[in-house]
């Protein structure tokens, strides 16, 4: 019996994983007695909920999604969009201090701790919410979205008759491109390629068709996450998040060994995949990622990921220091060995499915319904559906503390703190459902990653700034943001929202074609079609890199696909910063997509450091005492209680200079410190772990090659 394509047994461990949830929730909610219990977790989150609590952030099953989805279009090298965090990891032994020791329950509160300025704070609290709606909450959305719809699929003999259409077009495209990129391509056949390629590039071609409607599952699938979170706040997420960090694991693994019996073994995936795929480091001219576009993925990772906005929450509801640095490192390395993974399932998928899926971000699910038995499709479900409410759970705490905090409790001010918590729990359905509408006009899950990615930029600069440089400004502060948030966020999006923009031939350009020449050893594919005598046999291949659009994030289609005359439109988020190489008089067209992405990231990490540090130099120094009371916490290490810590940073208050003797640089406005044993061994020890995962990662795919 099925319930909308699924198993009734499938069906069933899913009903117990959403009645578990909800009980959860329920034990919990007699613990919250006030804002910090629900917003901080009564700053008391031992070592283990710490992990637990920073394992579920980092490592939402979506990104599975996303990994293995950027694998299959890019090769072992599409893992750095998730895997390039482990090089942070390091940071995180002393990031999470920071987070900590300021002591303060939202990030916004730094602002008005730092600066005095509520204009600020408002500002940070309004752009976060809107930033995290977009970039989490919707982008949580379809993501999950994305990977159950291949469960939910229709028997062929229920077809409509357009279903029956779109499916044997989808069918017929993959043939057409498989010619086309080996140039044989008949020229009869060209004009219908074009046609059945813009469907393609639209999502409109399916190998299926599915129950799963995106309204129904995201209004259900949110309610569920509400009702959670409104009844047990932060530490019910935290204990949802070690159930998901078990669920995580298992269904990162299931889906590989039921692979390679599927494919034959690894020599078998070695043979199905392109050799160059199987490259960390990049491959050909088609990979967008290189050894320099890594790097400055890495430097927009690195400035950006303080601004965050689970910082505050996650590190400052850490019942100590240890407990945050612990948290967040064993966390964060759990995920890079999680994200190897889901890597190796995105080469799983390529050699499955070919290289023709129409929409790649269902590749996780695709391989789901194809490789698992019922009862384990159900558990693949319940891991991804967890996931959802383990991040929009912790996120949606944190942004209704941001919208209470620091936006309602200053209009409405002198209310009781039951009024205030009613307006927190009203305030995370308010927010999932903005995350809803926004979900249902997004497509594609890599580029809203990598939207997100240059999003916190806006606020991730200013933030690391303020904890290492006394100069920082109110009025640097605020140029930066209103200029980067202009030029990162509010450009991309109208430049493709106006027709005579998005339509133009100038922004419509693609990059050249090129035909890339390997020497490769021979497939089973290779002597089926005479390329060579036997499996194994070093021959020469040829195939086209097709052309990419060059400022439109997800490429350029035809106003109606179906007229190979009508007038081209680009699709997705325009790349300001490639535009702006153009205007330079930099012949863009030429560049790979590596360069493209590089290009973008690097303007988007130096634009707004070149700002704050400018303005600052120029402008008034902040008020000292407020600047020396600021970094006299900041220095003054956690306490072992609540109580004594109280005592510890009123004494750091008494005598701001009390920790000077700690600073690198005596007497500069720099305000880094001198590291003692804990802080050396610790990074030590995170860079050892660091090594180990790329040599994993590496011998993992030399398995069978």
């Amino acid at each position: 019996m099925k319930f909308l394509g699924l198993h009734w047994v499938d069906v069933a461990i899913l009903l117990v994983y959403i009645v578990t949830v909800l009980a959860i929730g329920k034990v919990f909610s007699h613990g919250v007695k006030n804002e910090k219990d629900y917003f901080l977790g009564g700053r008391s989150l031992g070592r283990w909920l710490q992990f637990f609590l920073s394992f579920g952030n980092m490592t939402d099953p979506g990104q599975a999604t996303t990994t293995a989805s950027s694998v299959y279009r890019q090769g072992a090298s599409g893992a750095w969009l998730a895997l390039i965090t482990l090089f942070l990891t390091p940071y995180y032994w002393f990031m999470n201090v920071w987070f900590r020791r300021v002591r303060l329950t939202t990030m916004a509160d730094l602002f008005e701790d730092r600066f005095g300025s509520r204009f600020l704070t408002t500002l940070y609290a309004t752009t976060m919410l809107i930033i995290a709606v977009v970039g989490v909450i919707a982008g949580g959305n379809v993501m999950a979205l994305k990977t159950l719809q291949p469960l939910m699929v229709k028997e062929p003999a229920a077809y409509t008759q357009v279903e029956r259409q779109q499916v044997a077009d989808y069918h017929e495209f993959s043939a057409l491109r498989q010619q086309r990129l080996a140039g044989a391509l008949p020229a009869d056949q060209v004009a219908r390629y074009d046609v059945l390629r813009d469907h393609y590039q639209r999502g409109t071609l399916q190998p299926f068709v599915t129950y799963l409607k995106p309204v129904t599952f995201y209004l259900v699938s949110t309610s569920l996450v509400a009702v959670f979170i409104m009844l047990g706040g932060l530490k019910a997420s935290a204990v949802v998040d070690a159930i998901q960090a078990i669920l995580v694991v298992v269904i990162s693994v299931i889906l590989i060994p039921f692979g390679l019996v599927k494919l034959g073994g690894f020599d078998a995936l070695h043979e199905k995949v392109p050799d160059v795929m199987f490259n960390l480091f990049g491959g050909d001219i088609a990979s967008e990622y290189t050894w320099y576009s890594i790097c400055a993925l890495l430097l927009v990772q690195m400035i950006g990921i303080a601004g965050s906005q689970h910082n505050m929450a996650i590190a400052g509801s850490a019942k100590d220091e240890m407990a945050a640095r612990l948290g967040a490192v064993t966390g964060g390395f759990s995920k890079r060995f999680v994200t190897i993974m889901w890597a190796y399932c995105g080469l799983i998928a390529f050699a499955l499915f070919g290289p023709n899926l129409s929409d790649p971000d269902q590749a996780w699910g695709l391989m789901t319904r194809e490789l698992l038995p019922i009862g384990l499709i159900g558990v693949m479900i319940t891991g991804i559906l967890g996931g959802k409410i383990a991040v929009l759970g912790a996120q949606s705490v944190v942004l209704s503390g941001l919208l209470v905090k620091n936006l309602y409790e200053p209009l409405f001010p002198g209310r009781t703190e039951r009024h205030y918590m009613r307006v927190a729990r009203l305030a995370v359905p308010s927010l999932l459902a903005a995350g809803v509408l926004v979900g249902l006009f997004l497509n594609s899950i890599i580029a809203i990653l990598k939207f997100a990615i240059v999003l916190l930029l806006v606020w991730g600069v200013p933030i690391t700034f303020l904890f290492v440089w006394r100069r920082v400004t109110q009025t640097a502060v605020l140029v930066q943001v209103i200029v980067t948030l202009i030029f990162i966020g509010v450009i991309p999006w109208v430049v493709s929202s106006i027709p005579a923009f998005a339509r133009s031939e100038l922004l419509t350009r693609m990059t050249q074609e090129r035909t890339v020449t390997a020497t490769v050893k021979a497939t089973s594919v290779d002597v089926a079609a005479g390329l060579a005598k036997g499996a194994g046999e070093t021959i020469v291949k040829s195939r086209r890199i097709e052309p990419v659009s060059v400022f439109f994030e997800e490429g350029v289609v035809r106003v109606n696909p179906n007229d190979p005359a009508s007038p081209k439109t680009g699709k997705g988020l325009f790349r300001t910063e490639v535009f702006l190489l153009h205007l330079a008089g930099v012949e863009v067209t030429g560049f790979t997509p590596a360069q493209l992405l590089t290009t973008r990231y690097l303007v988007d990490a130096l634009l707004p450091i070149f700002l704050l540090v400018t303005v600052s130099l120029v402008t008034r120094p902040s008020d000292p005492a407020r600047v020396a009371r600021f970094y006299a916490r900041m220095k003054t290490p956690v306490a072992a209680t609540l109580e004594q810590d109280e005592i510890e940073v009123a004494a750091s208050y008494a005598q701001p200079t009390r920790f000077d003797h700690t600073k690198l640089f005596p007497g500069s406005s720099w305000e880094f410190t001198k590291w003692n044993r804990m802080d050396a061994l610790g990074f030590l020890a995170c860079c050892g772990v660091v090594g180990l995962v790329i040599v994993v990662f590496k011998g993992v795919l030399a398995i069978g090659g």
